[in-house]
């Protein structure tokens, strides 16, 4: 990766851009914003239509289509329905670091037999849909209406730990540093093939954690070498 995680992150200058347009990705985008970080925001259409929408609910996002987001983004944040992953072109994220907020939900999904089959977390399967990127799992295992509420400055006892994993250390403490200018103490996980506790039915997932109980969860299901 290009990125210098410290410096970028030190400075307050990354550009994100948020895909998805959702009450996740608008959560996300909203804690990002208030931290200083620059933010485009894409969905599916003309984002001369998401503008009203996002200036009432993301003050301060940037409108443009995925392409254009994505183009001098530092760091891209997935924030759409998995079954909508698809329409992404895999080169479109190449050389990026992307975070990886989503979930795995049948009942909104529908069955898509790579997340399905259960074999392996989800983000191993969005890593090998995108391989010509770094992608970090987190935010996932927050509700979205917690998100921004629970945001604490570093210090605060009542502050809590978001999990940060992915197989690039680069890109895990890129997106760790973030996290903690958000309002949280960033937990990393070295592995996406460790991230079965952040999902729905891990014992993480909607749990709003401290870092330790986090880091408990997080060796207690490590992968067997």
């Amino acid at each position: 990766m290009s990125a210098e995680p410290t410096s970028l992150t030190a400075a307050g200058d990354l550009h994100v851009a948020v895909i998805g347009a959702g009450k996740a990705g608008t959560a996300v985008a909203r804690s990002l914003l208030e931290a200083g970080y620059r933010v485009s925001m894409s969905a599916s259409g003309d984002p001369d239509r998401l503008s009203l929408m996002i200036g009432f609910v993301t003050p301060g996002a940037e409108p443009k289509w995925t392409h254009d987001a994505v183009a001098d983004a530092d760091l891209v944040v997935l924030a759409l329905p998995l079954h909508r992953l698809h329409t992404i072109d895999p080169a479109l994220l190449e050389g990026h670091v992307v975070i990886d907020t989503m979930n795995y939900w049948p009942p909104v999904d529908g069955e898509i037999p790579a997340f399905a089959a259960g074999d392996r977390p989800s983000s191993e399967v969005v890593q090998e849909m995108f391989p010509g990127a770094a992608v970090v799992k987190t935010f996932n295992h927050t509700g979205y209406h917690h998100l921004e509420p629970d945001r604490r400055p570093a210090g605060d006892p009542r502050r809590l730990g978001l999990a940060v994993a992915g197989n690039d250390a680069d890109a895990v403490a890129l997106v760790a540093a973030v996290v903690d200018r958000i309002g949280y103490d960033p937990v990393t996980v070295d592995s996406l093939a460790g991230t079965a506790f952040m999902q729905p039915g891990g014992p993480a997932f909607g749990a709003r954690l401290t870092a330790a109980e986090l880091r408990e969860l997080a060796g207690a299901t490590a992968p067997v070498a």
